[in-house]
């Protein structure tokens, strides 16, 4: 049976989508544009069906042109206007890009770089989030912004600052990081215990001789690297909290959210979820990449999860092209609507692009837009109106869940421990090895949800382990209690390293999982950069008939009660296990002692799918290359990111909710093309 995640806060988008429907729209810079072009956009918004719009992100210039001096009579003009067409707003607070006269007057509120470069304004976020100063009046205009607005009918969400990112090594982020570690440590003897300060002569005498890890003559202590990240994440997450009680404290009753960015490292997003009122995030996957898709579900599987399950908003995506890589490729407005449909299918109601008018002058000139340069009569404005039309068919969809009967392991902490200089090799990498494991599920039309190791899931039917530095106790004993009441596990290698002060756990590996896989191991080793062999085992009866081979990271392991499956074929670990099987209560674990290829893992991956149980959105074992399909409610996405036509088999009769097409028994897919399948009766 799936499990649908148990939300947290209530759906804070609920109000908003039960007038709306789906969430259609972007980010609108008003203050850009002239009265004139305000009064256009409000029009040509009502045309394309957009009903939602963020104001403000970067108009702190405008709303503040001096210190204390306020300007609000063209954002009310704004605000009237919009809701006199019937658009909702997310009024931002605007402080991700201060004024450059704050760094002028304070440039203390200016970051500086691991070199210690000071950098200045004229870009946009030139602030550290460590600058009482900069925090100060981030609130005061945060804090006006709130008292005036937090009765207007259009405001019907509140957006914090954009995309939480910065990073600063300077002397204000120096002071922050030491109170920091007093709160965490108390005494320097602990931190210096948790550090490991003895090895390369590194003790400190006190709080006062520890700095941010600048550029230095060799490696990093990685404990002080994680804890500086630890700190980062803090002190981003105190400045969006700061803003949102102002919010508040005004009167301010709307909810609250700001923009994550996915797999951004700078910020725990796990610490964050419960902060904001409505998961929210930007995405800008490279469809030049030819796994595009899946990795951009797999990050949409994140937010849902973020969320424990509710609804989440994509506040920031794009028409076209963007401008931040050295080369951009456009989209068609076919993929637009793809990319747009494949978030709901994965749990967004709100649909949201960066940017509603395509900006004439500035660093983001461009980037594209709902509105382009060319104005409505192009295929990019068209396709936005049809769009829109699309959404507002799916308004039944709104509200409901993705059922998960599999979760993933994924920590920040673990990832950014895991990411430290001076491992056996740098090219494990955490969130890729996410993704390969993801695609392989993608392809079967397997929904997964996303979970913090050490969360309870003994719901789920499977949970998988691809890669966890970090493993402590509370979260070994959430994968045994899985496993003895009948769920397979399958881990991946390199994962229960280390606790969570970044020491190594000693004894044979993975020293707290060892006895619940039934395999140990004695040493981690960078594999050659041609493949190694494995051999099969008669115990694997289901292994697939292609050569099956490994790369990258290799262990030492031997059998301590687990059946050996394969074993490396030649090279430094000859004969040594890499797949194994353990049968632990009334489940199993499989353990990979390697990076092994895709059809190794998919094999195994599958036996342990069969053994729980899960099956996908469709009967088809493995989907057609390109072919997406997700069951969300009682309402089966089918998405073909392919280049070539795609058949799936559909359960039951069905209707489309973008066509009204009859669809039953199998549904064929255009490239490009999608269906919202719900079943007749259910209409």
């Amino acid at each position: 049976m799936a499990r649908t995640m148990t939300p947290r806060p209530p759906d804070a988008l609920a109000p908003l989508t039960a007038d709306l429907g789906i969430c259609f729209g972007g980010d609108y810079n008003p203050e850009q544009w002239s009265p004139e072009v305000w009064r256009e956009d409000a029009e040509l918004m009502v045309r394309a069906g957009v009903n939602l719009v963020t104001v403000g992100v970067f108009s702190w210039a405008r709303l503040e042109p001096s210190p204390g001096e306020r300007d609000f009579a063209w954002l009310d003009e704004v605000l009237d206007l919009l809701h006199a067409h019937g658009i909702a707003v997310d009024l931002a607070t605007p402080t991700a890009s201060p004024p450059p006269w704050l760094g002028i007057l304070h440039p203390e509120t200016l970051p500086v770089d691991r070199d210690g470069v000071r950098l200045v304004a004229g870009s946009r976020n030139q602030f550290t989030p460590a600058s009482r100063v900069y925090r100060d009046y981030a609130l005061a205009i945060a804090t006006d912004l709130a008292e005036r607005y937090r009765a207007h009918p259009a405001v019907r969400m509140w957006h914090v600052g954009n995309e939480f990112g910065q990073i600063d090594f300077g002397p204000e982020a120096a002071r922050e990081f030491r109170l920091w570690l007093r709160e965490k440590y108390g005494t320097i003897d602990a931190l210096n215990e948790a550090w490991g300060t003895l090895v390369w002569s590194q003790r400190y005498r006190d709080f006062d001789e520890i700095v941010p890890p600048r550029r230095m003559p060799y490696m990093v202590n990685p404990a002080q690297s994680l804890d500086f990240r630890r700190y980062t994440s803090f002190a981003l997450q105190r400045v969006f909290a700061e803003q949102r009680d102002a919010i508040r404290a005004a009167g301010a009753t709307q909810p609250v959210t700001t923009n994550f960015m996915g797999f951004e490292p700078l910020t725990d997003l796990w610490s964050w979820a419960d902060e904001v009122d409505v998961i929210a995030d930007d995405q800008y996957p490279d469809h030049g990449s030819p796994t595009a898709s899946s990795d951009i579900a797999l990050v949409q599987d994140l937010m849902r999860s973020l969320g424990g399950g509710r609804p989440w908003a994509l506040m920031e995506h794009a028409t076209s092209a963007v401008t931040f890589r050295p080369h951009n490729l456009p989209k068609t407005p076919a993929r637009a609507r793809l990319d747009s449909l494949q978030a709901v299918a994965r749990g967004a109601d709100a649909i949201c692009f960066f940017q509603w008018r395509q900006a004439r002058v500035g660093a983001e000139r461009f980037h594209s837009a709902l509105l382009p340069h060319a104005g409505p009569d192009t295929d990019v404005f068209r396709g936005a109106a049809a769009l829109g039309a699309d959404l507002g068919r799916l308004r039944p969809i709104v509200g409901a869940r993705v059922a998960a009967s599999v979760a993933m392991l994924f920590d920040w902490e673990s990832w950014w421990a895991g990411s430290e200089p001076g491992r056996p090799t740098d090219r494990l990498d955490t969130v890729e090895q996410l993704r390969r494991w993801h695609r392989l599920l993608w392809r079967r039309g397997i929904s997964v949800d996303l979970v913090r190791p050490g969360a309870d899931v003994s719901g789920y039917r499977a949970v998988l382990v691809p890669h966890s530095y970090i493993v402590e106790a509370d979260a070994a004993a959430a994968l045994r209690a899985a496993v003895e009441a009948g769920a397979s596990l399958v881990v991946g290698p390199f994962s229960g390293v280390a606790d969570r002060d970044a020491a190594i756990l000693l004894g044979r590996s993975p020293v707290l999982l060892r006895d619940l896989v039934g395999v140990s191991g004695e040493e981690w080793v960078g594999l050659p950069d041609e493949p190694t062999a494995l051999a099969v085992e008669p115990a694997w009866a289901t292994a697939p008939t292609a050569a099956l081979r490994a790369g990258v990271l290799g262990e030492r392991l031997r059998a301590d009660g687990a059946e050996v499956l394969a074993r490396f074929d030649g090279g430094h670990l000859d004969a040594a296990p890499v797949i194994t099987r353990h049968r632990v209560g009334a489940g199993t674990a499989w353990y990979l002692g390697a990076v092994v290829e895709d059809a190794a893992l998919g094999a195994v991956l599958d036996d342990a799918l069969d053994v729980a149980g899960v099956t996908g959105a469709t009967a088809d074992r493995v989907l057609p290359d390109g072919l997406e399909a997700v069951q969300r409610g009682e309402v089966l996405f089918l998405l073909n990111h392919g280049r070539t036509t795609g058949r799936v088999s559909v359960p039951g009769a069905r209707r489309d909710l973008l066509s009204d097409a009859d669809v039953d028994g199998q549904a064929i897919l255009a490239p490009g093309a999608a269906m919202v399948l719900i079943e007749r009766h259910a209409q």
